[in-house]
């Protein structure tokens, strides 16, 4: 064995819950990624525990996905949810009767999701009991982030705003797997310095941060990415690993844009008779994914071919060897050149794998199977293992960094998100000030404090300025800072005049439902 791999897997949405509705449309989000990606996911991990495969992965669960996993009424909808897909998908095989080729993509469709919905009904709806099981018997190293993934440089100039995303995920976390978590996945991999001392209180022992972070670290790391730094506070650094990042997620060079593949945007909800489609659509009215699709991408071409299912797996079990053959490569060199083993860390958003990239899950499933029939060139174990076997690490300061766009804030603060931040300002200075005014809050005080908590975490996250900068769906990002802000500034001034009014309390604390035993204390000033 010449070193490590480690997978890393982010899985986050932006907490989105609307009770007042019977339907809506950004809820989608979620059950999208729990059809697509948490429940194949879950699959694959018990099928390598089923077939003895020594494989760990480590994966990130952020506090805002946990808490809508939890959630008894977005799970009833993911049950309403699946039974539309299962009766969508029999409509389908009965409408295509007459053409074979849309007939066998119609009948694996019911199919695959009978299965998840069998798979969502024997678990209970409980996925995070079932990703707590795996973590349980030794499967899976969970980790948290901060509490509604804000960009944490951004709140560097109010430390008690770090302390709050980094401690409530924390207490969240536990809430959720019985244990204190030990790794942390920082939002967007962002780094500034004196984020590790908040770490460091919350018992936190390591993260992860983008290429440029640790090979511009000062003092210069001596193994480069391919073993972690540990910062003067005593937290572990793992750096992203350049050329795997590029193999899977580069647009021009990266697996997914395989033309084999499935298409992502070629969809029935948008191809077929709208009164046809209507009851099965996300929304009311409005034209949306349903997560049958019959063509493959053709690489742009103008005219959609087929999709091709055993073509697709073909494609994907051969980027499954290309990628561990480029690993062991790397690896075999890396150990020469080292004098040691080397680990390389390979971290990428969740919903990649069978969201985005449909055949994602089969990729991961070859990958993982190949490297446990030849682990005579590289052990997977996840970056806490690491560190019990090799706990003597380098003393050196990451640089600033993130993962967006040429690797710093811009994706996040720019000229179309630059508004919201004097607002987030003026928000988390008021927020440590009641915190300091009200000691010893009155119950219905206490209530609003803590609302006024959640509404500033949910206005902070990272996920409403990057979908703003990107354009998918600016609009609903936008009334989600405003929406935060105002209920933010609402309490505010109610508590400071002594007037809360209890009934509309309760009626935001039913919709913001995040984070039930938040400790507003966590923004006090002297801490």
């Amino acid at each position: 064995m010449q070193g490590y791999l480690s997978l890393v897997l982010h899985a986050h949405l932006p907490f989105v819950r609307h009770p007042q509705h019977e339907r809506f449309l950004e809820e989608s989000w979620l059950l999208e990624a729990i059809v697509e990606t948490y429940i194949p996911l879950l699959q694959l991990l018990e099928s390598w525990e089923d077939d003895r495969l020594d494989v760990r992965l480590a994966l990130n669960l952020s506090p805002t996905l946990c808490s809508m996993l939890s959630d008894p009424l977005l799970q009833q909808r993911c049950v309403r949810r699946l039974d539309e897909l299962v009766e969508l998908a029999a409509k389908e095989t009965h409408r295509t009767r007459r053409e074979r080729s849309f007939q066998e993509l119609a009948v694996f469709y019911r199919q695959r999701f009978e299965a998840a919905r069998g798979f969502y009904a024997d678990r209970k709806q409980d996925l995070i009991g079932a990703f707590r099981s795996l973590q349980d018997r030794g499967r899976l190293e969970i980790m948290t982030c901060a509490a509604t993934h804000g960009l944490l440089p951004l709140l560097a100039h109010h430390p008690p705003s770090i302390r709050a995303q980094i401690l409530i995920a924390r207490d969240h976390y536990q809430a959720c797997f019985g244990r204190e978590p030990r790794g942390i996945w920082l939002p967007e991999c962002a780094y500034t310095e004196g984020i590790e001392r908040v770490l460091r209180e919350a018992n936190l022992r390591w993260f992860i941060t983008d290429t440029h972070g640790i090979l511009r670290a000062v003092p210069q790391p001596r193994h480069a990415l391919f073993a972690p730094i540990v910062t003067p506070d005593g937290v572990a650094v793992f750096g992203r690993d350049r050329d795997s990042a590029r193999q899977v997620w580069d647009r021009k060079e990266g697996y997914p844009g395989d033309p084999r593949y499935r298409d992502f945007y070629r969809d029935i909800g948008f191809d077929l008779d709208f009164e046809y489609v209507k009851p099965f659509l996300p929304a009311p009215g409005k034209r949306g994914f349903t997560g049958i699709k019959y063509f493959r991408s053709t690489a742009g071409l103008a005219s959609k071919e087929l999709y091709d299912r055993p073509a697709a797996l073909q494609a994907a079990a051969e980027h499954a060897q290309h990628f561990i053959e480029a690993r062991q490569a790397q690896i075999q060199k890396l150990a020469s050149a080292l004098g040691r083993p080397p680990i390389v860390v390979c971290p990428y958003d969740a919903e990649l794998f069978g969201h985005w990239w449909y055949e994602g899950p089969e990729f991961l499933d070859s990958f993982v199977r190949k490297a446990c029939a030849n682990r005579r060139k590289f052990e997977l174990i996840t970056p806490e293992d690491y560190l019990a076997l090799h706990p003597n690490l380098q003393i050196a300061t990451p640089a600033g960094s993130t993962w967006g766009q040429d690797g710093h804030c811009g994706v996040w603060l720019n000229e179309q998100t630059h508004w919201i931040y004097p607002h987030l300002h003026v928000a988390q200075e008021r927020m440590t000030e009641l915190v300091g005014r009200f000691p010893q809050p009155d119950p219905l005080q206490k209530g609003a404090l803590k609302q006024a908590g959640r509404e500033l975490l949910l206005a902070q996250a990272s996920d409403w300025p990057f979908i703003i900068h990107a354009g998918t769906s600016p609009d609903f990002a936008r009334d989600q800072v405003k929406k935060h802000l105002a209920r933010f500034t609402q309490i505010y001034e109610q508590i400071s005049t002594n007037c809360v009014n209890a009934e509309w309390l309760a009626g935001i604390e039913a919709q913001d439902n995040i984070f039930p035993e938040l400790d507003f204390r966590y923004w006090a000033a002297n801490s």
